[in-house]
C-alpha cells in the first residue's frame, strides 16, 4: 500500500497540541510514520514536498521532515514528471482545489498512491476515484478495519 502525506500533515506535530483535534491527528501521523519506518506501508514523496518543505522558516522542522522523507521514501515523483503532474493537476483545480494542493494530489496519483493523507479541511472535501483523501486518523481507522 502506498501513501502520500502532504506538507501540512508532516508539520502537524509542530502545531499547538492543546487542541484535541491537532493532538489526535499528530498521534495518528506519528503512528503512520512508524508503520512506514517498519516497512508496513510504502511512502511516496515528491519534488512538491521538497519545494514546500524547503520554504519552512524553522530549520529544525525543515531538517527533521527532509530526513524522514529521504530515509523512508519508497517512491519519488521528480521534477522530470512535471508536465504529467501539471496536466493532471489542472483537472483537479477545476474542482476548486488550489494549485499547490492539486500538484500534490497529482504527484500522489501518478505514483499510484492508495491514500492521500492531509489535515487540510479544504483538501479533505476532494472526491476523486483516483485516490482516497483522508485525515491521519481516518487512515488509521481504515487500516485497522481491514486487519
Amino acid at each position: 500500500m502506498k501513501i502520500y502525506m502532504d506538507n501540512c500533515c508532516y508539520n502537524r506535530p509542530y502545531d499547538d497540541q492543546t487542541y484535541i483535534r491537532i493532538h489526535l491527528e499528530t498521534e495518528a501521523k506519528l503512528h503512520i510514520q512508524e508503520l512506514v519506518r517498519n516497512g508496513e506501508i510504502d511512502l511516496v514523496t515528491s519534488y512538491m514536498l521538497e519545494y514546500e518543505n524547503g520554504k519552512n522558516r524553522f530549520s529544525h522542522k525543515k531538517q527533521a521532515i527532509a530526513d524522514f522523507m529521504n530515509a523512508n521514501e519508497s517512491y519519488y515523483v521528480g521534477i522530470n514528471k512535471e508536465t504529467e503532474v501539471k496536466t493532471f493537476a489542472e483537472r483537479i483545480m477545476k474542482t476548486g482545489i488550489k494549485s499547490a494542493d492539486a500538484l500534490h494530489v497529482a504527484c500522489a496519483v501518478l505514483a499510484g498512491s492508495n491514500y492521500f493523507i492531509t489535515t487540510d479541511d479544504r483538501l479533505l472535501k476532494l472526491q476523486t476515484e483516483e485516490i482516497q483523501v483522508v485525515t491521519p486518523g481516518e487512515f488509521i481507522r481504515r487500516l485497522e478495519a481491514v486487519h
